[in-house]
């Protein structure tokens, strides 16, 4: 992970402590990482199947700093009980540039990681790219407090080199036992076209899920340079109707 982003989070967290109440007034947790782990594991699993089919409106903010170059792409996504990820283009505004250099191609490495990652096989069963002991190896760092919330945090280190897969960091909510951070480098590169991805991505908690609330992703590609990628996620709600054809590059 570059220096620059590794400062940020590191900006990040120590502004997020400075905001808890007085630290003489606070009851720190009692529960031992490794339960808190065992706890967010399960939590997972029900979680995945609640959120089968999920439909979400995302809006990416995109931009090539060195071209001075900026765009937007709204659409609606869906994450099939395949694995596929699908958009329906709403709207896009900005430069060509940015529509087809950047978020088309990051948008079709995305859908190619997810679903290669979710629809091969070894030994005998699925593979997936799912934060749990079957993928990484974890290391308790320890706590922090972040706008009134506990959390402990959990160096990821991924057991194979797989697409899909980071290096970097975990960070779980003590009242929930949900992710409330996840941030790192893809240990593979997704696509030709992206030399190195590096994000943080945030949670909301929402009727007992842990939703997508916003992605921050620094890119290096081998077309334009370095891209930056700001992702927002709004009303995701479970899929009930009859599936919809949609594609990640018909904007």
């Amino acid at each position: 992970m570059s220096k620059s982003f590794l400062r940020f989070l590191v900006v990040f967290g120590i502004a997020g402590a400075a905001a808890l109440a007085d630290p003489g007034t606070v009851v720190l947790p009692s529960i031992p990482p490794t339960d808190a782990l065992h706890r967010y594991l399960e939590n997972m699993q029900m979680q995945q199947a609640r959120l089968e089919g999920a439909r979400m409106e995302v809006e990416i903010d995109a931009r090539l700093p060195r071209l001075k170059k900026e765009g937007r792409f709204q659409a609606l996504r869906r994450v099939t009980r395949l694995g596929r990820v699908s958009y329906d283009a709403v709207r896009f505004m900005g430069d060509k540039m940015i529509k087809n250099d950047v978020i088309a191609k990051y948008l079709h490495a995305e859908a190619e990681a997810l679903s290669r990652s979710m629809n091969g096989q070894a030994n005998g069963k699925t593979i997936s790219m799912a934060i749990n002991d079957d993928n990484y190896k974890f290391k308790y760092k320890g706590m922090i407090g972040l706008n009134g919330r506990w959390l402990y945090v959990y160096q990821l280190t991924p057991k194979k080199k797989r697409l899909g897969l980071f290096k970097g960091e975990l960070w779980i909510d003590l009242n929930t036992f949900l992710p409330f951070r996840e941030s790192g480098r893809m240990v593979k590169n997704p696509s030709v076209f992206l030399k190195k991805v590096e994000f943080v991505r945030d949670y909301e908690f929402v009727d007992g899920l842990a939703l997508p609330k916003r992605i921050e992703s620094r890119v290096d590609t081998r077309l334009v340079g370095r891209a930056e990628l700001n992702i927002a996620f709004n009303n995701i709600l479970p899929e009930r109707r009859a599936q919809v054809r949609i594609c990640p590059m018909g904007f």
